[in-house]
């Protein structure tokens, strides 16, 4: 730990120039600072290197770095990287690099633990034990990018919000994560290339839609039944489908983007035609997009991969009224890096 020090990224970069003035120093070496800390992603005053060694001391002196860092990296037979990223305060949560042919996908957690319920993820099964503040999902991102440039000689091309946690519980920090990942002063990466995904949080939807257009929105939709999804995601009671319906057609009436519906298809528990009808029916509500997703199990004997034929079921309603769907096979799961299947077993 780093005693009474100030974690000097929580300072804004006109805090960090006033501190330079008050050291009687010019206010430019603040914005050089700021250059290290989110540009360029340095965690360590020694590597500032255009900066004199008294003035990287009086920094040290001053202030810490509040860092993450690699507990573990697992590396899948398809190339996923799974890593066991330990936080300044000894917490773990995990982040994937997907890598295909042409792009390097960064999937990161939002919360140590899971702030919802949802009774076929791993996740969900682990209590909150706290939100990400900004510059530790900023690390998430930074460590991603370094890796996809180790391994595959290109950086990040894509960013999803769907690791640990419930992003829309933890919106502040994750926003202003964002803004650093996307700001020229910062990681310089498009928000275009930004998926946020949620459970269903109505309000925070609205939120993003009036403060964030430039993000995309997925939603891990599940049913459109409203007793089945409340029985594998109870939160959902709180949240009825009728509320996320018109948060959804508010997101797509300000952004002009439509969203993209996570949803995995379990035997008997909505592999039925009423079931793929109803999603049928909620997508009408704003254009979208489905991805069906492989079950990718987690202890619970509840929950089993439909058939076939079931997934064919939802294809062919779907496509029917010209509704996109593509179905998503997980990458990982050897490692326990797919979908649903972040449980932090390098628990701290």
């Amino acid at each position: 730990m780093s005693g009474d020090r100030q974690d000097i990224r929580r300072l804004t970069k006109e805090e960090l120039r006033s501190f330079f003035v008050s050291q009687g120093m010019p206010a430019f070496r603040g914005n050089q600072v700021y250059e290290w800390l989110w540009q360029k992603a340095v965690v360590d005053f020694d590597h500032m290197t255009n900066l004199s060694k008294d003035l990287r001391v009086l920094l040290a002196n001053h202030f810490s770095i509040n860092h993450s860092a690699h507990a573990q990296v697992q590396r899948s037979q398809d190339g996923t990287l799974k890593n066991a990223v330990q936080l300044h305060d000894g917490k773990i949560v995990e982040s994937v690099l997907i890598p295909t042919n042409t792009r390097s996908t960064a999937c990161v957690s939002s919360q140590v633990g899971c702030s919802l319920d949802c009774s076929f993820c791993a996740t969900a099964q682990l209590k909150r034990m706290r939100n990400l503040n900004p510059d530790e999902i900023f690390d998430q991102v930074a460590m991603l990018n370094s890796q996809s440039l180790e391994h595959y000689k290109r950086p990040l091309s894509n960013i999803v919000f769907m690791g640990m946690g419930e992003p829309m519980m933890n919106y502040s920090n994750v926003m202003q994560a964002i803004e650093k990942i996307t700001s020229p002063e910062g990681l310089g990466m498009s928000p275009k290339r930004i998926t946020v995904s949620t459970s269903g949080i109505p309000k925070m939807i609205k939120k993003m839609a009036d403060e964030y257009p430039k993000f995309k929105l997925a939603v891990s939709l599940h049913s459109a039944v409203e007793q089945t999804r409340n029985n594998i995601m109870p939160f959902t009671e709180n949240f009825p489908l009728a509320s996320l319906r018109e948060s959804i057609q508010y997101w797509y009436a300000k952004t002009k983007t439509r969203v993209t519906y996570e949803y995995v298809v379990w035997k008997g528990i909505n592999d039925t035609a009423e079931d793929a009808d109803a999603l049928v029916r909620f997508c009408a509500c704003a254009p979208a997009k489905v991805n069906l997703i492989e079950y990718n199990p987690v202890g619970n004997d509840a929950f089993a991969q439909a058939t076939n034929a079931s997934i064919d079921m939802y294809i062919n309603a779907l496509t029917s009224k010209q509704i996109p769907v593509t179905v998503r096979r997980s990458r990982g799961k050897d490692i326990d890096a797919a979908c649903g299947q972040l449980a932090n077993k390098s628990t701290a």
